[in-house]
């Protein structure tokens, strides 16, 4: 059964840096292209940033302006989200999953069973 577990969100006045972290079990991870999304109460859940299998390619949403960099360490089966220079707009719960698709349409949000619990990311003025 394939499994996403996120990490490390947390409390941050704007203007300030958090990384994100994110395992997934039950599949072979460097096989998969990982794709970070979030979702803000009162809103849909929209895609944020995705990676390809090999770490070569990323793409981001225009929201993130260079603010955001995903990485990935397939040696340790780790995806990360290093966020810059947040603002309270980013306050959402943030998930990590496989997408199918690299490139803009790895950011549309997929019809999955393997959703996690979320990483909780509060930004404060």
């Amino acid at each position: 059964q394939v499994q996403a577990v996120e990490s490390g969100g947390g409390l941050v006045q704007e203007g300030g840096s958090l990384r994100l972290s994110c395992t997934v079990s039950g599949l072979v991870f460097g096989d998969v292209n990982i794709g970070w999304f979030r979702q803000a109460p009162g809103k849909e859940r929209e895609g944020v940033a995705c990676i390809d299998w090999g770490g070569s390619i990323d793409t981001y949403a225009d929201f993130v302006e260079g603010r955001f960099a995903i990485s990935r360490d397939n040696a340790n089966k780790t995806v990360y989200l290093q966020m810059n220079n947040l603002k309270s707009e980013d306050t959402a719960m943030y998930y990590c999953i496989p997408v199918a698709f690299i490139g803009t349409r790895g950011l549309r949000v997929p019809e999955s069973n393997a959703w996690g619990q979320g990483t909780q990311v509060t930004v404060s003025l």
